[in-house]
């Protein structure tokens, strides 16, 4: 049996704002904005090839403290491509750090061990590792 993520709540403290941050400079596609009522409402975000969404949103889901997620992490097959894409976008992103050294050769020097990091408008934070072929 398969057991997938397919999503993480990201807490927010305006979902506008956040959903322009995560469609315009992320390029994540918006899956669905739905108002449930005057207090409640759902946006479904999808990074492009995941199989797993972000939801930001009040109301309907739950209550955390907007910036206090840690640690997410996207995977990309080129690195340098995928950061100048978030600078293109207006991302504030890190410079390209590798951490680490692989235990083995791999097709690229920045496989596994390249990673760089940005926040959102909240301070959730973010991690883009580069991995361009898996064993």
């Amino acid at each position: 049996m398969n057991w997938t993520l397919e999503v993480v709540i990201v807490p927010v403290s305006d979902v506008d704002r956040a959903k322009t941050f995560y469609a315009d400079r992320l390029g994540f596609a918006v899956d669905h904005d739905t108002v449930i009522g005057d207090d409640a409402r759902i946006v479904q975000l999808t990074p492009p090839g995941s199989g797993c969404s972000v939801v930001i949103g009040k109301g309907a889901v739950p209550d955390m403290p907007p910036g206090s997620l840690k640690g997410l992490q996207l995977v990309v097959p080129d690195l340098e491509r995928a950061r100048a894409e978030l600078v293109e976008r207006g991302v504030e992103v890190s410079e390209i750090q590798a951490l680490g050294a692989n235990p083995s050769p791999m097709p690229h020097p920045l496989d596994n061990v390249g990673f760089v990091f940005f926040t959102d408008p909240d301070g959730n934070a973010w991690a883009v590792q580069q991995i361009s072929t898996r064993a």
